[in-house]
């Protein structure tokens, strides 16, 4: 119960300085907007993030310098929930949203999470299937919320998917639950950001995939730069690794 009023307090703390970000980037008709969509998803489109993961992105994103190219990528949609979101921010600054996700739940894994850093149990969470949206339901979820026009799905596994993908990413949004697909990820999609740009996690609370982000040697062997800086990384749920400009 405690740890409940914890994250309640968190997240409105959290919300209170998101919302006076938002209102300093677009104006209150737009702001006002927008913000009144994303509650309505919430409440129609099953979501396991808080409105202050999706919107902390969004704050970001609004901030990129416009000669930042790129589209915008999100892996993991489950439902299509923070998908339909990040469609109408995408429409917006006309830039396209490129979908990673299996559309079967997470893959086969056998990663033992057993508390966040913030001390709440995950332990069963993440079984293989589990967070599981079709691609059909997805489709239907953001063509009814958000705008289906400015998205693009890969459909199928990170491992299978990413690997091939070229195009240049201007920000990049995590949901993937493990370790193994953040480090897929993290492999594929941060050497595609554009200088400037910048990739956000939501899973920065598991310690696992905090493991990722620290590991200075996968960064040098796998991804093929050094560490790059990292807000939040330990302290938030939401880490931000940014690329240096050119």
């Amino acid at each position: 119960m405690f740890e409940r009023t914890r994250e309640i307090w968190r997240e409105a703390v959290a919300m209170g300085m998101l919302r006076h970000e938002l209102e300093t980037l677009l104006p209150p008709a737009r702001s006002h907007e927008l913000l009144s969509r994303f509650r309505a998803i919430s409440k129609s489109v099953e979501c396991p993030h808080n409105e202050s993961h999706v919107l902390s992105f969004v704050v970001a994103l609004l901030k990129l310098p416009p000669g930042i190219e790129g589209c915008i990528v999100e892996a993991g949609c489950y439902k299509g929930g923070s998908t339909a979101k990040l469609s109408l921010v995408a429409r917006y600054l006309g830039r396209p949203l490129v979908v990673f996700d299996s559309f079967e739940g997470l893959p086969p894994n056998s990663e033992d999470h057993d508390r966040t850093i913030h001390g709440t149990s995950v332990r069963g969470w993440f079984r293989p299937k589990a967070f599981c949206g079709s691609l059909e339901e997805v489709r239907k979820n953001v063509g009814t919320h958000g705008d289906l026009e400015v998205c693009r799905f890969v459909e199928g596994w990170f491992e299978d998917t990413m690997p091939g993908f070229q195009e240049k990413i201007c920000a990049a949004y995590l949901d993937v639950d493990l370790a193994a697909s953040t480090r897929t990820c993290l492999k594929h999609l941060y050497p595609r950001l554009a200088p400037g740009g910048f990739l956000m996690s939501q899973d920065g609370d598991f310690p696992l995939v905090i493991d990722v982000f620290r590991d200075d040697t996968f960064w040098r062997e796998v991804v093929g730069c050094g560490r790059p800086p990292m807000e939040g990384l330990g302290k938030s749920k939401m880490v931000t690794v940014a690329k240096a400009p050119a």
